[in-house]
């Protein structure tokens, strides 16, 4: 029997709900239609969010997403309305949903929606230096960033 497209979104418990965690997600996929001229609009969603009690199933989401395939709707109003659903599946402590739609009538259109729980405030912001890149070959005489004369 083939998987169909859902409304609805399933949710798990969080395994840490004593701490703060970012939880990223990319959907390259997402598809609407466009509300005036029928024709598909195509975005790549980005979800980041700090769980609460909750967190989202993959596998709903994945079918919750595609159910917009066949929706007629403005980008503002699509990407509102997902978080709005998103929200209401999780509760979550912080929550943004950033779509970024593809070239339509030579626009890019961004659109960013977000919830934060009323007294939910963020960690103090930490400041990792990043690592220096490393080579997975080993060259212990430096010779691959010698320069060569001749």
């Amino acid at each position: 029997m083939p998987t169909l497209p859902a409304s609805t979104l399933e949710v798990f418990d969080n395994p840490n709900p004593a701490r703060d965690f970012l939880i990223q997600m990319q959907i390259p996929e997402f598809t609407c239609l466009c509300p005036k001229t029928g024709q598909p609009d195509f975005a790549t969603l980005f979800l980041d969010y700090i769980a609460d009690r909750k967190c989202l199933e993959l596998k709903s989401l994945k079918l919750y997403i595609w159910s917009y395939r066949d929706q007629g709707a403005f980008h503002e109003t699509v990407t509102n309305r997902m978080l709005d659903d998103l929200v209401a599946a999780t509760a979550p402590r912080f929550m943004r949903l950033t779509a970024r739609f593809f070239v339509r009538g030579g626009i890019f259109t961004t659109i960013v929606a977000g919830h934060r729980n009323p007294g939910w405030q963020p960690a103090d912001t930490v400041f990792v230096p990043a690592l220096a890149p490393q080579s997975s070959v080993s060259d212990p005489f430096g010779e691959l960033n010698r320069a060569t004369v001749e």
